[in-house]
């Protein structure tokens, strides 16, 4: 039985829950609306200004090789305009816990994270639960219910988001499918902050500090105080941006400091799993496709905030919008896919 103050404390966490969900696995893709048509010698500014038929679009920058090609806003916005970056900070939290095995204060993806998170597992937990692992999490192969999508909700509006995610029941034995759930990168979050001790945030200020234009604004916490891993982060897409010069640059600024180990890169962008519905491959926290013609990493949170890298190309491509409708279920990821195939044929 709750009182009115905890009611009323707990509107808001479970407001975002409803309608603010995370960016799902869980729900197949309808058919692709039509995209901006790209002709076969258009320029880089004439697919760009296309790119205006596409109403939640809110910023593009289009980088080679380490130079800034193009940054344009759209609809009243700009690459300064914070967003909601949504599901695209698992890759952030991906960087972070490659950073925190850097450091010593994790061993490595084959970590079970159980004796982590001791104090939140249930009182009688599934044997399975002490063979998952800190990679598991990452490749989305847990195999506990997933919490995302439908049951997101439920997730946030919960007193104890760890506790609740590691009580889940298991659906298939770790290591299994690839099953999209906000609830393993919030479970990263709550590991970086037991081994770091301090918050998540507190983190990612000093670890990626290097990072010139790189800076997370609000961010969600759950009741204990942890940071919601992979969701709920607000930034600019020349944020957004900075982020993903790094990972093109192998974890290196552009003045050489290295942030991410260079090694965690290469194992973040190879192929463990996939999307049951689109295909598409997935790493550590990030997506892997084939697009324009070339081997593509991407990070994608729900609205359709991308954050793309084609090492082919040395192109870093980020894309904003609004955080407020599907990207997957209403065909607008893979206009924003294409859009990607446009600049990749407009920069070569």
């Amino acid at each position: 039985m709750i009182d009115r103050r905890q009611f009323i404390a707990a509107v808001p966490l479970l407001l975002s829950g409803l309608t603010a969900r995370a960016q799902s696995e869980d729900e197949p893709p309808a058919a692709s609306e039509p995209s901006a048509q790209t002709e076969p010698d258009a320029s880089l500014s004439d697919v760009l200004s296309r790119a205006a038929q596409m109403a939640p679009l809110k910023a593009v920058i289009v980088s080679k090789a380490g130079q800034q090609l193009a940054a344009r806003g759209y609809h009243g916005a700009s690459p300064d305009t914070s967003t909601n970056i949504k599901s695209a900070s698992k890759s952030i939290i991906s960087a972070m816990i490659g950073i925190a095995i850097g450091k010593g204060l994790l061993e490595g993806p084959d970590q079970p994270i159980a004796p982590i998170l001791k104090a939140d597992l249930p009182a009688d937990p599934d044997p399975r639960l002490a063979r998952v692992t800190i990679g598991h999490l990452l490749s989305m192969q847990s195999g506990l219910d997933p919490l995302s999508g439908p049951n997101y909700g439920r997730f946030v509006a919960s007193r104890n988001w760890v506790r609740f995610a590691l009580a889940q029941d298991f659906v298939q034995d770790p290591g299994g499918s690839m099953l999209y759930s906000t609830a393993s990168t919030h479970l990263l979050s709550a590991i970086l902050t037991r081994v770091g001790k301090t918050s998540t945030l507190a983190l990612a200020r000093a670890w990626f500090a290097p990072i010139n234009g790189f800076r997370i604004g609000a961010w969600d916490r759950d009741r204990q105080g942890i940071y919601l891993g992979g969701n709920q982060m607000a930034m600019t897409a020349r944020s957004l941006h900075a982020f993903g010069e790094v990972y093109r640059r192998g974890g290196r600024t552009a003045d050489g400091v290295q942030v991410v180990p260079e090694n965690w890169v290469q194992t973040s962008f190879q192929p463990r799993t996939s999307s049951r519905y689109s295909g598409d491959g997935y790493g550590y926290g990030w997506f892997l496709k084939r697009i324009g013609g070339e081997d593509v990493r991407f990070a994608w949170g729900y609205g359709g905030q991308m954050l793309y890298i084609v090492p082919s190309r040395g192109l870093t491509v980020t894309m904003t919008s609004q955080a407020d409708s599907p990207s997957a279920a209403n065909g607008y990821r893979d206009r924003l896919h294409d859009l990607l195939a446009g600049i990749i044929k407009a920069a070569a």
